[in-house]
């Protein structure tokens, strides 16, 4: 069964327009996004970019944080098979992944830290939830300042099997 040009027409284009406004990072997160989440185990047909929300783009003198909602939708292809014309299909997952990733200031930017978490939308809307994605999320944003706690004084002195 084809879908009419009148029905895929819009959605291909509002896909395309929301692309277009989007930065080089903010593309750059949404391709890391996709890829992590057809790299799970339990996700067997590809999924597409239904919609994009929830976008902040930060800049600081450590760096550049994004955050941003990538609403998802289950195709008809599925993920290791041939990929020709994958077309929505309706009624079917429509996850909703949270990203935060924050990049340095370099030439070609590197990421410091990121954090995903992937599920239906009425999951990553549980209070507890919430509040663990926006805690992660404020790691995220904090990583490259200089005040991490990654690098606290006397950390590594028994990794390297230092006498007593």
């Amino acid at each position: 069964m084809r879908l009419p040009v009148s029905l895929w027409l819009p959605l291909a284009l509002a896909v395309a327009a929301v692309a277009a406004g989007q930065s080089p990072l903010q593309r750059r997160v949404v391709r890391d996004v996709l890829e992590y989440f057809h790299g799970r185990s339990n996700v067997h047909f590809l999924f597409r970019e239904r919609e994009l929300d929830g976008l902040v783009e930060r800049e600081d003198p450590s760096g550049t944080f994004v955050q941003l909602r990538l609403g998802l939708a289950q195709t008809s292809c599925r993920k290791r098979g041939p990929q020709r014309q994958c077309r929505v299909v309706e009624n079917r997952r429509k996850p909703t992944c949270l990203a935060c990733y924050k990049f340095d200031t370099g030439d070609v930017p590197k990421v410091l830290d990121k954090y995903h978490n992937c599920g239906p939308a009425h999951h990553l809307a549980a209070k507890e939830i919430r509040q663990r994605d926006e805690a992660e999320c404020r790691a995220v944003e904090e990583a490259g300042k200089g005040g991490d706690a990654l690098y606290l004084p006397g950390m590594f002195a028994f990794s390297r099997g230092l006498p007593a």
